[in-house]
């Protein structure tokens, strides 16, 4: 529950804008890494938390790129916000973890923050909730902890390969929201499987440990869902910026993210639906195979019904009986019986109850 129900830190009456930091602390000391560059150059930093931060590029002199990866440090927070300019507002929403996915249009720049999803060894769906701060020539972003999907980007960084060199802030920022949105798809793969294995297994074997399974399936789609449904929202927002904060040149790559949500969206729908009919599924296969047993025993029953009629009329105590004195009374009375069962057996099976 506590990936869909935020848990309230700030006691009543605090005042807006306190930075507290609200979530589990994943790193032990917050580490920083910059990049500057511009078209030729490229230059690659790693300060210590207590190091000065880079001075902010002169107007189309380069891109500044500030990661921080830990949250718990609300000192440095602070001290980033200063240096940057971010809204006090907007610093407390990225100290506080388990935000709603949001674009938010602050005086010197935008603020977003978005659901980073992983899907663990044990099949579930870890969130990681990630700022993003766009100003001009400016981007800062802050992660609850180390480890994230954006490698191939900063690949292109140091290789120099593709437009981001060449782009503004806003356009690496389009960037780290595309690799957010590849990796969840990879996610979605991941739970795609899930549901095709569960799939063979309740047509296969239905038990119950197979339904908890499907529960848990429906369980981590709902924090798909959760996380995908406001992306959408988030990315159409985004391409509706102007310039200057959003320039004509990237809006286009927007539209292409948008439409990618978009496909998350259905993905997630699509197995959500199969999740609900795996558990019909599931209840129609058992529901069949009690069916199954209940029509053997109904048959079995049935044959033996005049036979322990018959069993029944023989086995009374009466001293006046002619067929006890005969010889061949008793296989006679078994005989009978034998062909009452076969005929049984041949009605059951000439109406295919059997």
């Amino acid at each position: 529950m506590g990936r869909l129900v935020r848990r309230v830190i700030k006691l009543p009456g605090t005042p807006p804008g306190t930075v507290i930091h609200g979530g589990p602390r994943r790193v032990m000391t917050p580490e920083i890494q910059v990049f500057r560059w511009d078209p030729d150059v490229c230059e690659e930093l790693r300060p210590s938390p207590q190091d000065p931060l880079p001075a902010l590029p002169a107007a189309d002199a380069g891109v500044l790129w500030i990661n921080v990866d830990g949250l718990h440090d609300v000192e440095l927070l602070e001290r980033v916000g200063r240096h940057v300019g971010i809204h006090a507002l907007a610093l407390e929403d990225v100290a506080h973890v388990g935000q709603r996915p949001k674009l938010e249009e602050y005086e010197t720049h935008l603020f977003l923050v978005l659901p980073m999803l992983r899907l663990s060894a044990e099949g579930h769906v870890e969130i990681e909730q990630v700022s993003l701060v766009v100003g001009d020539g400016v981007l800062v972003s802050f992660q609850e902890a180390p480890g994230d999907v954006f490698e191939p980007v900063r690949a292109r960084l140091r290789n120099g390969k593709g437009k981001l060199r060449h782009r503004h802030a806003d356009f690496l920022a389009y960037s780290l929201l595309d690799a957010i949105v590849d990796a969840a798809f990879h996610v979605l793969e991941g739970l795609g499987e899930q549901t095709e294995a569960l799939e063979q297994l309740v047509m296969e074997r239905p038990a119950p440990e197979v339904m908890r399974r499907v529960h848990e399936l429906k369980r981590e789609l709902l924090v798909m869902r959760r996380s995908v449904w406001p992306m959408r929202e988030l990315t159409a927002a985004f391409q509706r910026m102007e310039p200057p904060r959003v320039h004509e040149g990237t809006q286009i790559y927007l539209r292409d993210v948008h439409d990618h949500c978009y496909q998350l969206l259905d993905t997630v729908e699509l197995l959500r639906e199969m999740a609900t009919g795996l558990q019909e599924l599931y209840l129609s296969t058992v529901s069949n195979r009690m069916n199954e047993v209940m029509k053997v025993l109904t048959v079995m029953a049935s044959i033996f019904i005049p036979l322990t009629f018959i069993a029944g009329v023989y086995g009374m105590n009466f001293e006046h009986m002619p067929e006890l004195s005969v010889p061949w009374a008793y296989p006679a009375v078994l005989g009978g019986m034998a062909l009452v069962a076969l005929g049984m057996l041949l009605f059951f099976r000439l109406r295919r109850w059997i």
